[in-house]
């Protein structure tokens, strides 16, 4: 074989190989159509990771008690186990609507969560209007255009079926989050103190929402209809409080056998029989290296199937350079290539 495949080359020379670019894997379409059919509908990433997770009983289990219970549910599990994969398959199934989505990092608070309100943004439009009109005291700068929803406020406003709020990686934030949450997730409710201020002034004040819906709040306080259906991610990276565990359901993520992993692999990329067989192996001895301990995602062994298995495959050489370089243990970093 030759090096058809590849598409950047080693000798530099410009050429118009970008155009023979092969469709992407379905995990990265960021909008796929179905058989170039005009009249299908495009699917957004988020129906795609809903429509070829794997769900299993146990999962199935922990997100109905969450339902009923009203209780968040905090799945924790390694990286490419399938965490949020979860979330966008349950959204997915339930027609729950857009995931709110709020990812978490070491400098997150919940007000981060909650809502964001310019006023810098309200003082220049207020002294701008002040100096292009400086005759109409009637039309007053609006606080409502400088309030812009979070993901968790957003799922707060009143709804008739609850909205689906994923919070990522909650154990990559601080020592303080937790506790927020947990007082929020009791109450149900929270204060905008920007609006409620004005409250007597103007009682109803339309805001944007995270989603970019148009919502009125009223006294300047949000509480819900009903409770959010919430799954927070965590890597297991630090421990919570007991009092944020003991108002939590607890999922752990184990990581997926050899059957469940073919079943992963036929899901995405629904392969004939017989090449799922010939990757029987290649499946395999991915299971026993991380039984071993080695630190490997099933996203790793995605990609690799993809690029076996495509149009334009690797040379023998090829494919076993990027054996290597694709399956490395996420915790080691090789400096040569």
């Amino acid at each position: 074989m030759s090096d058809t495949w590849k598409i950047f080359q080693k000798d530099q020379e410009p050429h118009s190989g970008i155009e023979n670019l092969p469709a992407p894997p379905p995990w990265r379409s960021f909008y796929a159509n179905k058989k170039q059919d005009n009249s299908a509908q495009k699917q957004s990433p988020e129906e795609i990771k809903g429509k070829t997770f794997k769900v299993w009983d146990k999962q199935v289990e922990l997100v109905n008690a969450a339902l009923y219970l009203r209780r968040p549910l905090l799945v924790t599990g390694r990286p490419g186990t399938g965490k949020s994969s979860l979330a966008y398959a349950v959204a997915y199934q339930l027609q729950l609507g857009k995931v709110l989505k709020w990812s978490i990092n070491t400098r997150t608070t919940l007000n981060d969560g909650l809502y964001r309100y310019d006023p810098i943004g309200r003082l220049q439009d207020s002294q701008l209007k002040n100096k292009t009109d400086k005759t109409d005291n009637t039309n007053e700068i609006d606080i409502g255009n400088y309030v812009q929803l979070g993901a968790l406020g957003t799922s707060f406003l009143p709804n008739e079926k609850p909205r689906f709020l994923l919070i990522d990686e909650v154990d990559k934030s601080d020592i303080d989050l937790p506790n927020d949450l947990l007082n929020i997730f009791e109450e149900g409710e929270f204060e905008i103190p920007e609006l409620a201020r004005i409250a007597e002034q103007k009682t109803t004040i339309t805001v944007t929402t995270y989603d970019n819906q148009k919502a009125k709040i009223n006294q300047g306080r949000i509480a819900c209809q009903e409770f959010p259906l919430v799954i927070m991610t965590s890597n297991g990276e630090r421990d919570f409080p007991p009092a944020f565990l003991r108002r939590c359901l607890q999922l752990e993520m184990p990581q997926p056998d050899q059957q469940q992993i073919k079943e992963i692999v036929q899901s995405h990329l629904h392969l004939e029989p017989d090449i799922l067989a010939e990757l029987e192996n290649l499946i395999e001895n991915f299971v026993q290296r991380r039984e071993r301990g080695e630190n490997l995602a099933t996203d790793q062994l995605l990609n690799v199937i993809f690029m076996l298995t495509g149009n334009k495959n690797p040379s023998p050489t090829d494919e076993k350079i990027l054996l290597e370089y694709l399956l490395q243990p996420l915790d080691r970093i090789r400096g040569e290539y």
